[in-house]
This record gives structure tokens, C-alpha cells and sequence, in this order.
């Protein structure tokens, strides 16, 4: 803990998710720490969050990497204290039908989706299992669950997210630790805005509730799974698509 709050941090936060994810820790009462990758981006964004009133900690690695990931966890260990929610919100696509998919662009996204929450959760479960308490979420997508043409890496990767998530979760149901997974289906995020409005109208005919999802729907879904309130929770996924995919 810091200060009396919780410490919760967001990998992959200054993206659209990432950033309505940080808000609401922090509106919530969490010690937020932020982590990035790039530089420019993340000193542009951190700017832009205290404007707004918000004062992240900002924590650099690219989360694809072991040694960066241990790294940055022993920094924030230092220099605030043992994380008690981690939110593995990182991730990367590289689209291409399977045929023509290089080992590259599978490699990448892999790494960046499926590698990293391994990477991160490892650095922080043993310190978790010492206090008797944490708060594991994982962003998945409704793509890890379904058929998604040219997505065969991310799907993979999204998939194995919630395998990951399940069989964590029952090795430290005892210990005051839940690790749960969250599906997104299409929200709108920037890039999913950037999208020419004649193929966002395709993808919101194919929703139910005939919308995009809202990056702080996502978000409080993420606070609530952090909470205390939730500690019986473990080894769910909980879809949030606006009823694009049930099952």
C-alpha cells in the first residue's frame, strides 16, 4: 500500500483502455502507477492526465520483456511498495490471413499479448502470496473466444489469456488472491474510431445493443474486480460486448 491506498498498476496505460482504467483506480481510491513504453508518447499523456487532475506514477518497460518487467518491478516495489492489483491491459495486433502471416507478426503478438501477462504476473505473485492479498485482471477479448478472420495470433494469444487466468486462479484461491479475465468486443478506443465510419457501421450492425462498448465501462468493470467486494470471484471471464457474443 501507499499512503492508505492500494497500489494498482495498469500495463499498456496510455492507451484508450488503458487511460479510462487509470481514471477510475484512481477515482476509486487506488495508488495508480502507469506503464508504458515509449517515451513521447507517455511524457504527452502524463502531461495531458495531470491537466486533467490526475498524477500518475509512471513506470517504463516494454512488458514483452522478462528482464524489463523485472526491472520495473523491483522499481516500484522501491520506490512505492508491493502491487496489489495488476492489470494486464498491454497488447499489440498484426492482422493477416494465416497464410500469408509471417513468423514475425505471430511473434510480436504473442509476446506482446500472451508473453506479457506471464511476465508481469510472475514478478508480482510471490509478493502478492506474502501479503495474503491481490488482485490479478487480465484484458482478453471477445476475438480469444471466437472465430475472427485474419487474427489467428491474436486470437491465440487472447485465448490463452483466460487459459492462464484459470489455472493461476485456482493455485492461489487460498491465498487471498483472485485472477479473473475480462473479454472486451469493440470499444471505442481511438483506433477503433480511426476506422472509416462505412466499417465501424458494419461492426456496430453485427452488436445487439447496436453500439460500440465505452472505454469506462470497461474500466469499472476493472475497478469492481479490484475491489474487495469481488474477493469471491476467481477464474471468470466476463464478456462485455454488448451481446455480440453469448454463450
Amino acid at each position: 500500500m501507499k499512503d492508505g491506498k492500494y497500489i494498482a498498476l495498469v500495463t499498456g496505460a496510455t492507451g484508450g483502455l488503458g487511460t479510462d482504467m487509470c481514471r477510475t483506480l484512481a477515482k476509486d481510491g487506488y495508488y495508480v502507477v502507469a506503464n508504458y513504453r515509449t517515451d513521447n508518447k507517455a511524457e504527452e499523456w502524463h502531461a495531458k492526465m495531470k491537466e486533467e487532475g490526475f498524477d500518475f506514477a509512471m513506470a517504463k518497460a516494454d512488458v514483452s520483456d522478462y528482464h524489463e518487467v523485472e526491472a520495473m518491478m523491483e522499481k516500484i516495489q522501491e520506490e512505492h511498495g508491493v502491487i496489489d492489483v495488476l492489470v494486464n491491459n498491454a497488447g499489440i495486433t498484426r492482422d493477416g490471413s494465416f497464410r500469408k502471416m509471417s513468423f514475425e507478426n505471430w511473434d510480436a503478438v504473442i509476446k506482446s499479448n500472451l508473453y506479457s501477462a506471464f511476465n508481469c504476473t510472475r514478478c508480482v505473485i510471490n509478493p502478492m502470496i506474502d501479503q495474503k492479498y491481490g488482485r490479478i485482471i487480465n484484458i482478453s477479448s471477445v476475438n480469444g473466444q471466437r472465430a475472427q478472420f485474419g487474427q489467428a495470433n491474436y486470437s491465440a494469444a487472447k485465448a490463452g489469456m483466460h487459459g492462464f487466468t484459470k489455472t493461476v486462479a485456482i493455485e492461489v484461491a487460498k491465498l487471498g488472491i483472485t485472477v479473473n479475465t475480462i473479454s472486451p468486443g469493440y470499444i471505442g478506443t481511438d483506433m477503433v474510431m480511426a476506422v472509416p465510419q462505412e466499417y465501424r457501421d458494419k461492426i456496430v450492425a453485427n452488436i445487439p445493443m447496436g453500439r460500440l462498448g465505452g472505454t469506462y465501462e470497461v474500466a469499472h468493470l476493472v475497478s469492481f474486480l479490484a475491489s474487495k467486494q469481488a474477493a469471491f470471484i476467481t477464474g471468470a471471464n466476463y464478456e462485455i460486448n454488448g451481446g455480440q457474443h453469448v454463450y
